[in-house]
């Protein structure tokens, strides 16, 4: 299978988490003020993309919509440009669609885009959120990279567009922290068994479980390992020593020379 390499930019620029969000001075997370922030500031981008009703690529975190805007239900249940007019707490503006945030980053940063999993549960996929998230990025042409913690979406998007570098969202998968899902099936990613079956070239680990053998053998073999999230200088400091690059956020990272 074809295995598109991180583009260099990723490994470059820390990478914003959600944005360069600080809702202290009205920019929320995955909103266009905290993308703005980020450009300004030099930082690369990661973000969240959820689909809505009608199959758009929603830039958001949450399956819900309560906590980032204190209205009830889900983002599934809802089109796009209903979403486009639910306001982000702290902020003046709504849930913008990805295409919305490619045309204001217009590949002036690098940018990391997570598909997120629907109730968490890691099976397989309907490929609407991946046909989404393809569907924006045609013509697009800054670097860019897309990952999930699901194998199946990360298949789904090598399937449908093979020339995106993909990676997946790693964890340790500890049962305690992944109610949705069996035991079995947190004992089996753990261990990140679908790396080479989806020709993915990276991995974005929980930064504090870096020292993970899986990730130091990914990594030997040549894997990119990024990782999330890094909250302090201290904890960057400490996991650059394991990992390429950082996803970060409630501090000023700094931008290597």
């Amino acid at each position: 299978m074809q295995r598109p390499t991180l583009p260099p930019a990723l490994l470059h620029a820390p990478l914003a988490h959600r944005g360069y969000h600080a809702l202290a001075d009205g920019r929320p997370e995955n909103s266009r003020a905290a993308f703005r922030a980020a450009v300004a500031a030099g930082y690369g981008i990661e973000l969240d993309v959820q689909v809505s009703r009608d199959g758009q690529a929603m830039v958001f975190h949450d399956e819900g919509l309560m906590r980032m805007t204190g209205v009830a239900g889900m983002v599934a249940d809802r089109d796009a440009a209903e979403l486009g007019g639910i306001g982000l707490l702290g902020g003046d503006e709504g849930i913008p669609t990805l295409s919305e945030v490619l045309a204001l980053i217009a590949g002036r940063v690098p940018l990391l885009i997570e598909i997120k999993d629907r109730h968490e549960t890691l099976v397989a996929t309907d490929g609407v959120a991946e046909a989404a998230v393809v569907r924006a990025l045609e013509g697009y042409g800054g670097p860019v990279a897309v990952m999930s913690f699901n194998p199946a979406s990360v298949a789904e998007i090598a399937r449908t567009a093979p020339h995106l570098s993909r990676g997946i969202t790693t964890d340790p998968f500890d049962p305690a922290d992944w109610s949705s899902l069996p035991v079995a099936t947190c004992d089996r990613l753990r261990g990140i068994p679908d790396y080479d079956a989806v020709g993915a070239s990276f991995v974005s680990h929980q930064a504090r479980d870096l020292g993970s053998p899986r990730v130091a053998a990914l990594r030997a073999q040549g894997a990119a390992v990024l990782c999330w999230t890094i909250r302090s200088a201290a904890a960057e400091m400490t996991a650059r020593q394991l990992a390429d690059n950082v996803t970060f956020e409630g501090y000023a990272a700094a931008i290597p020379a």
